[in-house]
């Protein structure tokens, strides 16, 4: 998948998900998309290539960065929690919607029970294996 299809199929996988809210606090070279107004998505370019950073359980996103070539730690985040995903070789659509889908419930977990507009618990869960 090139760098303009994974940004497209992030957006429209964020896009999708209940509650999710595209915003560019950073300007437009920034796309944020927040859930109850907590970030779980950024999108932009580091120098000329599309990235999609999301949140990633410490131990998920160790194992993701030794699996693709194409998950690094973090662009301006937290290395441990946040991972970046560059287009490249064995990045597809299935990878990318899950990847997203991930980050979305990490952060739905952590706010208010009364805010979540899902149960993380049990939202679109799916394991790799399953594949």
């Amino acid at each position: 998948m090139n760098g303009t299809t994974l940004h497209k199929t992030a957006a429209d996988r964020a896009e999708g998900l209940p509650g999710a809210q595209l915003e560019h606090p950073f300007g437009d070279d920034w796309e944020v998309f927040k859930v109850r107004g907590k970030v779980f998505m950024l999108m932009t370019e580091v120098p000329g290539r599309p990235v999609v950073i999301l949140k990633a359980d410490p131990g998920e996103a160790h194992a993701l960065r030794e699996q693709y070539s194409h998950i690094t730690p973090g662009y301006h985040m937290n290395k441990r929690h946040w991972i970046t995903l560059e287009g490249g070789g064995g990045v597809d659509r299935e990878l990318v919607d899950e990847l997203v889908t991930d980050s979305y419930r990490l952060v739905v977990a952590h706010l208010p029970q009364a805010e979540r507009p899902v149960d993380p618990h049990t939202y679109g869960r799916r394991t790799r294996a399953a594949r």
